[in-house]
């Protein structure tokens, strides 16, 4: 059974893959200082709180543990956020893992995978965006994870330090079981917000802008179920252990649902008739963010098994019944 500490195991996306993690047989040890995590996140899994900034901390849990590879989870997330204070981005996304990975090499653990994002690609040239696709971010939180690859590029190098950088899209939906799902404060992501006015927890949802060049004038985003993503992180551990190389990856759906979609179709899921409010876009939102997903689907045997449909019953589901 291998150890694999889950840094930001408590969170949202972390906390789905130590689940998948535990019931494929993997031992996952979750590392986190719960500023953003919920421990009630964490089910019949051990929980080592402690921050990244501390290396001493870390040093005993790798040692109590024997931990064999890494996953994190534990950025800040919050695009607006990040432009506002781009300082506590580039400590907690950058100078943290800076850290962690220099505590990996100090107790000889090389396997690490990596928690990336779309915004490392800023405005598409291509309507897929593959792995190929330039990389410029528009914002703080997207060079943050960018400089991140960068770094893991050059520990591969120097270290021998074997990496996986996942770049998710739209990570969306809950597990089944209900038991545990999306529960961020303040809360940004759209699928969300949309149940939150149709649970009648918000007033309405604001939809920033109607005159996109799309066909129906709203944004179109390339949503990817929670599930899938943590499936997506076990297969890419295997290979690169087997491989012992690094990979990158673009993990999406390759299908783009506009918002007046997504919100028509959380209408018919919910049968509620919630209020929608258009107001005027945002700075540095794209028309069309998708996803090629070809190199996963080829390298991985990965394929999204959650359509659009499922991805916002399960949202509903956590809900109208979230335990946190």
């Amino acid at each position: 059974m291998k150890n694999i500490l889950v840094v930001g195991g408590a969170g949202y996306i972390g906390s789905h893959v130590v689940k998948m993690l535990k019931a494929q047989g993997y031992n996952p040890v979750v590392y986190d200082n719960l500023s953003k995590g919920h421990p009630q996140a964490v089910q019949d899994v051990i929980l080592e709180e402690g921050d990244l900034g501390d290396k001493t901390r870390l040093a005993e849990v790798f040692q109590k543990h024997h931990i064999e590879a890494v996953m994190h989870f534990a950025a800040f997330i919050e695009v607006g956020e990040s432009v506002k204070e781009p300082s506590k981005y580039y400590h907690n996304n950058v100078s943290s893992v800076l850290n962690l990975l220099d505590c990996m090499v100090e107790h000889q653990i090389f396997y690490f995978v990596f928690s990336s994002t779309a915004a490392t690609f800023g405005e598409p040239i291509h309507p897929k965006i593959s792995e190929t696709h330039p990389q410029n971010p528009i914002n703080p939180y997207g060079n943050t994870k960018l400089m991140v690859e960068k770094i893991l590029e050059d520990f591969d190098h120097a270290y021998g330090l074997k990496s996986v950088a996942l770049r998710y899209f739209n990570a969306s939906g809950a597990d089944e079981s209900g038991q545990i799902g999306e529960s961020h404060t303040p809360e940004t992501h759209l699928i969300p917000l949309v149940l939150q006015a149709a649970a009648g927890k918000r007033e309405s949802i604001k939809v920033f802008g109607n005159d996109y060049p799309t066909p129906d004038g709203t944004c179109v985003r390339d949503y990817v179920h929670v599930n899938d993503l943590a499936r997506a992180h076990i297969l890419a551990l295997e290979k690169m252990e087997k491989e012992n190389k690094s990979l990158r990856y673009n993990l999406g759906s390759g299908s783009g649902f506009s918002v007046a979609e997504l919100i028509n179709q959380a209408k018919a899921i919910t049968g509620i008739d919630f209020k929608v409010e258009y107001q005027a876009r945002r700075a540095g939102d794209p028309a069309v963010l998708v996803a090629d997903p070809a190199k996963a689907q080829a390298e991985l045997g990965w394929t999204p098994q959650y359509d659009l449909k499922q991805i916002i019953a399960t949202a509903w589901n956590w809900e109208k019944n979230r335990r946190f």
